[in-house]
């Protein structure tokens, strides 16, 4: 009986183990959608706030963005995807030729699938991009504004990197880090060169 559960525990434990690495392709896929549509459509919105204070310029940028970027996403996702599919799936079969005996079909589980990572990546993405479109959309006062989305945006990166970490088992500290530093640079320097082209009357 011991034995028993000591082997349905081991099990269990390697279906643990195994979900996590499942879980890459489109985790992968959600985090860096939710990272670009957040970050990207922040530091468009932060560039044209450098130069135009008027709020109705601002969401239809970050509304442009959304759009755009999610489109983008998800090509570029479902041809990358579907390049590793086409690698992987013209390997099987050159294994399988080199095994003559072994006639069974490969493990679709395990290939990875373009039409779910382009979705995820595009969801991601615009979900991203929410956070500061509806920061920016209720607040009139120019000052007040780029420091809410800037706060917002702040909380946002330091959850998605909170969020990713734990669903992929790295560490939190340096993936939260990682995502905050990233995204503060982004709209710094987008806000910071479009200040200085917008003034200096190019």
């Amino acid at each position: 009986m011991d034995q028993q559960q000591s082997s349905i525990a081991l099990d269990l434990e390697q279906s643990k183990e195994f979900d996590y690495s499942k879980r890459s392709q489109w985790l992968r896929a959600a985090v860096l959608g939710a990272n670009d549509g957040l970050v990207s459509t922040a530091s468009l919105m932060m560039g044209v706030g450098a130069v135009k204070q008027d709020i109705k310029a601002m969401i239809l940028t970050g509304f442009a963005g959304l759009v755009a970027g999610a489109c983008s996403m998800a090509i570029g996702e479902f041809v990358s995807v579907y390049s590793q599919l086409d690698i992987e799936v013209a390997q099987a079969k050159r294994e399988r030729q080199k095994e003559r005996g072994n006639d069974g079909d490969d493990d679709k589980e395990d290939l990875p699938n373009p039409i779910q990572a382009a979705a995820a990546s595009a969801l991601a993405f615009s979900i991203g991009a929410m956070v500061p479109l509806l920061a920016a959309s209720f607040i009139r006062e120019y000052k007040v504004r780029i420091m809410v989305v800037f706060a917002a945006v702040t909380l946002a990166l330091v959850a998605f990197g909170w969020l990713g970490a734990t669903l992929g088992k790295a560490p939190v500290v340096k993936s939260c880090s990682r995502v905050l530093i990233g995204g503060w640079l982004a709209m710094g320097i987008t806000y910071g060169l479009t200040k200085l082209i917008g003034t200096s009357g190019l």
